[in-house]
């Protein structure tokens, strides 16, 4: 249980700091125009803190949990998927498929 505890709080953690710099920051500005989603920078941000939130708060409230975990490693298959489209370096797609793949076991083994 403990593991499963530190493994949220590791991923909730880290998407809280990718939300901020993604609604924040300038480079995520260049970043999403690069993938030709610069319209959906915003919302992503947004989503990546609520998910992160949410993880953290569903250690208490498990719906809330499964929600945010599902929803966080669907964001991350969809990250997957448009760096896949547009041709990225593996070295690239490999935190957005290794997040995915932890809050899928996160949610999975809830």
């Amino acid at each position: 249980m403990a593991l499963h505890v530190s493994l949220t709080l590791l991923s909730a953690i880290t998407f809280i700091g990718y939300g901020i710099v993604c609604i924040f920051h300038g480079h995520m500005t260049q970043e999403f125009q690069r993938y030709g989603m610069a319209k959906y920078r915003v919302l992503t941000g947004y989503l990546e803190l609520l998910g992160g939130v949410g993880s953290i708060v569903g250690l208490f409230y498990q719906p809330i949990y499964l929600l945010s975990t599902a929803g966080l490693a669907t964001l991350m298959l969809m990250g997957v998927v448009v760096r896949l489209r547009i041709r990225d370096p593996l070295l690239q797609i490999v935190p957005a498929s290794v997040l995915m793949l932890l809050n899928a076991y996160l949610l999975i083994s809830r």
